[in-house]
């Protein structure tokens, strides 16, 4: 196994060398999209069991992007859905024989990373406009205008860090105690990673919806104080 810290590339396009991860990528993103196009080319008002089934995972998402937020799911839905699915098949692609998830290399998850960190930007910029956004770093006052803008980029970095640590650490794991205990006795170790590679697909998505929803609310404009109401002396 290589190390997670370097990348060899399986072949190039050009310059431009291609490793594992992305072909891994490119994979996931192909299934994906085929089966995204597969499930929704045909619904209908009285929903079968597919159908069924993908309203559920939809309402799932909407449920939790409102209960960990408070806000309207839908502007944010097909950004964090994409965000868990993509990440949950990465993680579980290690089960594969002979495959590496993505997300246990430096630069998947740098990327993901990049992403939430763009998104947070692009959604604030749509809600409450370029001055809103900027805005948002004096909140509470200007002094904290340094600290907010170290904030937002170390916790992009945190999530990162953590998605990379988990899922890369689950994979040396069941490849030494397959190497030296045989294929049996790694089993229950790969349902536990089924299990880590959904609590990290769930985590990272969650984190990137309260990212996303507070520099939006932060750079709203405060509401207006409620009327008085004076009393007839």
């Amino acid at each position: 196994m290589n190390s997670p810290l370097e990348s060899v590339a399986v072949f190039h396009l050009g310059p431009v060398p291609v490793t594992q991860a992305i072909l891994t990528t490119w994979v996931i993103m192909v299934v994906l999209i085929a089966g995204s196009f597969l499930l929704t080319r045909r619904l209908s008002l009285i929903p079968g069991k597919r159908q069924a089934a993908l309203e559920l995972l939809v309402s799932g998402i909407d449920t939790q992007i409102h209960e960990t937020t408070g806000v309207a799911p839908a502007p944010y839905r097909s950004f964090i859905g994409t965000l868990f699915l993509f990440i949950l098949v990465a993680n579980w692609s290690s089960l594969l024989p002979g495959v590496e998830p993505p997300t246990a290399t430096l630069e998947t998850d740098a990327a993901l990373a990049l992403l939430v960190f763009l998104s947070v930007i692009w959604f604030a910029v749509r809600r409450t406009g370029i001055r809103g956004y900027l805005k948002s770093f004096a909140a509470p006052n200007v002094l904290m205008i340094p600290l907010n803008m170290l904030e937002s980029i170390t916790r992009v970095f945190s999530m990162f860090v953590r998605l990379f640590g988990n899922v890369m650490s689950g994979v040396f794991v069941i490849g030494i105690v397959a190497s030296l205990a045989g294929l049996l006795v790694p089993i229950p170790l790969m349902a536990l990673d089924l299990l880590t590679g959904l609590v990290q697909a769930y985590i990272f998505a969650v984190l990137a919806m309260v990212f996303i929803s507070a520099t939006v609310e932060d750079g709203q404009p405060a509401p207006p104080p409620p009327p008085t109401v004076r009393k007839d002396s």
